[in-house]
């Protein structure tokens, strides 16, 4: 869209919870930004990201420790070409930001959640270790609190997001204020933003 890419997580239905393709498709998008200027990633349907599709995680039980490793792989892939995109990223979350989602909101340079939005680290609530998301988490909320919520897997709200730091702000239309964040940052200048990050 011009100097804007947009990146929407399309699987409603499963509250854009990850499978291959999930991963697959905005990995790709985040690979090669060109010369956007900014990238806004957002969720369509009633959540931002629940995590892993549970379906395809059960799936793995069936792999061997190789296939396992490539598709552990592929989630920790998606992570990091997000947090390498040369171009500022916004996200606007809202409903749930769960699990990988709410690593994926710790990738973003500037996320702005819903007022009603929840999140959690939920993995050990599972029986999961949250390797792939641990190092951006830690590095976005600090020590203190990843040690808190990474280790009780317990819900919290857009406000508690954003006192440690996860989110930069709470709206009560969180789409239109990512959008007044894309606007802003088309007004500064493009090649300073991109040695800036």
């Amino acid at each position: 869209d011009g100097d804007v890419l947009r990146v929407t997580l399309t699987r409603p239905d499963r509250r854009n919870a990850f499978d291959a393709a999930t991963i697959d498709q905005p990995t790709a998008a985040f690979s090669d930004v060109g010369d956007a200027r900014v990238v806004l990633l957002s969720g369509e349907g009633p959540s931002f990201s629940a995590g892993a599709d549970l379906d395809w995680m059960r799936a793995s039980v069936d792999l061997d420790a190789e296939a396992n490793r490539v598709e552990g792989l592929r989630l920790a892939t998606l992570f990091a070409t997000i947090d390498a995109c040369p171009a500022p990223v916004v996200a606007a979350v809202h409903g749930h930001a769960l699990g990988g989602g709410a690593g994926l909101v710790a990738t973003v340079d500037i996320a702005v959640a819903q007022t009603d939005t929840m999140f959690g680290f939920t993995e050990v609530r599972i029986g999961l270790i949250p390797a792939t998301i641990s190092p951006y988490v830690i590095d976005r909320i600090g020590t203190t609190a990843a040690r808190r919520y990474l280790l009780t897997a317990e819900l919290f709200d857009a406000t508690e997001a954003q006192r440690i730091g996860l989110i930069s702000a709470v709206a009560d239309d969180a789409a239109a204020e990512a959008e007044r964040l894309v606007e802003t940052l088309l007004t500064v200048g493009p090649d300073a933003v991109r040695i800036t990050k």
